[in-house]
């Protein structure tokens, strides 16, 4: 029996293995699924494409020796050897995805983390380090927490909460582990990216406060398969869990209109199986939508070259990703509270594993606002049934939900306005339809007038309340005038500093852009909402 809100890793880790040897053994001996032999060749040959372009480092050395010895025994394995080869593929990939929680980790980071972070911002200061330690972390005054936070404070005790952000840097795993301690929350485990184990510092905390590693470059359906169930005993286990269902940061700049279901679809079936083990598991999840709105991406220069290398092939070329190097954080913190920048982390309207809205006291309601029982979606003949195709079906229900939250309380910062307010005046000047041949052709000596831009902006930020009025976007205290020149002025001092060029500066009564590429990041920010009657700059089914 899986212990409630507990950490024990090893028993969730046992668990996993279990179910998962038995469904790969129960689908040979029920001839619906593929023979062992074929799972073991299946995986071994999408481990072999992988370590193929993986780096040569000890984690792909171990890898390697692993499969290696797998393919030496594999076509003499009897079939209680074939049995044992399955359950150590299993094992393998459990090893590598499980978290460990540490209690004194947690204690250290949650003490230590905001007033490091505000230590950064200051540039080290002793003077400002000793005062950050007497009193309030000035993170605090950066770290805007906003939205549906009572309703979530509120879930976490009447069922187990999936938090889903956008996700724009890697520095989100940070902020948002902050923002749960600061809501007063327990500990989440979390789905993280391989990227981020391979920083020393951020792997010591990663690996102690409950993360648990997600590949993103294994393809193995055997792997994807053990992650999702990984996920699933967590929560049956009443684990709150965090991850990102866009999958990787957004390369464009633009709110994820796509998520990956896997991990979304573990809620529906954590709810699932816990109707099925009986009345004292009837443990609901929530799904809570929260969006991350950065004035300044840290890593948005090697983030939009990937993007547009990705998108226009030959004619772009990658840069180091700044998350990388520590320096670039300080950089970027710095600039953040040099210009009393902030970033703003929305929590948006719970839902639960089917898509519907939940109130308050964790109800779930229907479109008209009629409270519903959830478990019903579950029911065949009045019994809980397992119904992969019904199941995948209010998962996709629940993903265009997430995606529905995350544009209503995107928040819509100067900076952003700035950039889609002086891209769109330079489209139109322009006249080049093709966005690669536009963004070549702004260079130091494309200047525009100022004077156009800030009545562009004008006729932006009304359409931008015009639409938080509706309820479609949430604008930030920067937005609150109707006046174009203080709007760019804004925007100016955030994009003209961090980046290793300023994105746009003035010169005169001329505004010139000297990074094309960082401004059209900028500007996706708020793209989609059919503003400016500005076309799309590039089509909807490009890679992120």
């Amino acid at each position: 029996m899986l212990r409630a809100r507990g950490w024990d890793q090893v028993q969730i880790g046992d668990e996993v293995i279990a179910r998962k040897v038995q469904r790969v053994l129960g689908g040979e001996r029920e001839g619906g699924g593929r023979s062992l032999g074929a799972v073991i060749n299946d995986s071994l040959y999408h481990e072999r494409l992988r370590l193929l372009r993986a780096p040569d480092d000890e984690r792909s050395r171990s890898d390697s020796a692993f499969h290696a010895r797998l393919r030496r025994e594999l076509p003499r394995a009897s079939p209680e050897r074939q049995r044992q080869l399955v359950r150590e593929l299993v094992e393998h990939y459990v090893q590598e995805i499980t978290g460990h929680f540490d209690p004194r980790v947690y204690r250290f980071a949650t003490t230590v983390l905001p007033y490091g972070l505000s230590g950064l911002m200051q540039g080290f200061s002793p003077a400002g380090l000793f005062h950050e330690i007497r009193g309030a972390s000035r993170l605090d005054d950066y770290l805007l927490l906003e939205g549906e936070v009572k309703g979530l404070q509120g879930l976490v005790e009447r069922g187990t909460v999936i938090l889903a952000p956008t996700h724009s840097s890697n520095l989100d795993s940070l902020l948002i582990g902050y923002a749960i301690y600061r809501m007063g929350l327990p500990p989440f485990v979390y789905g993280a990216g391989l990227n981020l184990f391979t920083n020393p510092l951020t792997s010591f905390f990663m690996h102690n406060l409950g993360a648990y590693t997600v590949d993103r470059s294994k393809t193995d359906p055997l792997y994807r398969e053990t992650l999702k169930e990984y996920a699933t005993v967590t929560m049956e286990a009443g684990q709150h869990n965090l991850f990102f269902p866009g999958g990787t940061r957004s390369r464009s700049g633009e709110i994820e209109a796509r998520v990956k279901l896997g991990l979304l679809g573990a809620g529906l079936a954590a709810y699932r199986n816990n109707l099925l083990r009986g009345k004292e598991s009837k443990e609901r999840v929530f799904v809570v939508p929260c969006t991350i709105s950065y004035p300044l991406v840290l890593e948005g220069a090697s983030l939009v070259r990937d993007f547009l290398q990705e998108t226009g092939k030959s004619q772009y070329i990658v840069v180091e990703d700044e998350f990388s190097r520590v320096h670039r954080w300080v950089d970027f913190l710095r600039g953040l509270a040099e210009l009393d920048l902030r970033v703003h982390v929305r929590i948006g309207r719970a839902l639960d594993p089917f898509g519907d809205d939940v109130d308050a006291e964790g109800a779930s309601h229907d479109p008209r606002g009629r409270p519903l029982d959830p478990r019903r979606y579950l029911l065949r003949d009045g019994r809980v049934i397992e119904d992969p195709a019904r199941d995948a079906e209010y998962t996709r229900a629940l993903g265009r939900r997430v995606i529905e939250a995350w544009r209503r309380d995107n928040v819509a910062l100067p900076t952003s306005v700035l950039a889609f307010a002086l891209l769109e005046v330079l489209r139109r000047d322009l006249a080049q339809p093709d966005l690669f041949r536009m963004l070549r052709s702004i260079n130091a000596d494309t200047g525009v007038a100022a004077e156009r831009v800030e009545a562009e902006v004008e006729t932006l930020v009304a359409e931008l309340k015009a639409l938080e009025r509706a309820g479609a976007i949430q604008l930030s205290e920067g937005l609150q005038t109707t006046d174009g020149r203080d709007v760019v002025a804004r925007g100016l001092r955030g994009l003209g500093i961090y980046h290793t060029t300023p994105i746009v500066e003035r010169r005169g009564e001329q505004l010139v852009v000297l990074d094309a590429d960082l401004l059209f990041f900028y500007r996706n920010r708020l793209e989609g909402y059919g503003l400016l009657g500005a076309p799309r700059l590039y089509p909807a089914g490009a890679p992120r």
